[in-house]
């Protein structure tokens, strides 16, 4: 077994958001691109508090990442503060039937994209948990991922609208 191989099989089995954040930095360091993206996405499925599986915890996965990346870009801890405070207003749900179906993309997607996350995006999250959104919701979402020229049957989980 390689010593990237060890590591990410250390990385698959850690909890430890602050090993996995100093992994993070030292693959980087490193140029292991490997390992620091194994590390990124476990630290952003071990952060959210909510039950996996659910919108609540995909959506706290998505702002997790997107808060670590913005942080690591500015050189300073970045928090979604407006997005935070609009969750505490209206919910998750409404947060992101909002996203989906608002006549223009958010700052977030854009982003998201641009770091090759189409998965993290609130439209992804969408499609993830169509059940739970009406069809007018889920169509708006899949159309934008589309517009986007992301693959909607590649992204995990997601399937199109019906």
């Amino acid at each position: 077994m390689t010593d990237v191989a060890k590591i990410l099989a250390l990385i698959e089995n850690c909890s430890d958001p602050e090993k996995l954040r100093s992994w993070i930095r030292n693959a980087r360091d490193k140029a292991e691109p490997r390992v620091a993206d194994a590390a990124f996405r476990k630290l952003v499925s071990v952060l959210p508090k909510e039950k996996p599986g659910t919108v609540e915890y995909d959506f706290w996965q998505t702002i997790h990442a997107f808060e670590h990346v913005l942080s690591e870009e500015r050189g300073k801890t970045t928090r979604l503060a407006r997005t935070r405070q609009k969750v505490a207003r209206v919910g998750v749900v409404q947060t992101l039937k909002d996203w989906a179906t608002s006549a223009n993309s958010t700052d977030g997607f854009t982003m998201l994209l641009e770091r090759n996350m189409p998965e993290l995006t609130g439209e992804a999250i969408v499609l993830r948990h169509a059940r739970q959104f009406g069809a007018e919701v889920v169509a708006a979402a899949t159309g934008r991922l589309e517009d986007a020229g992301i693959d909607i049957a590649a992204l995990p989980g997601a399937a199109p609208a019906e």
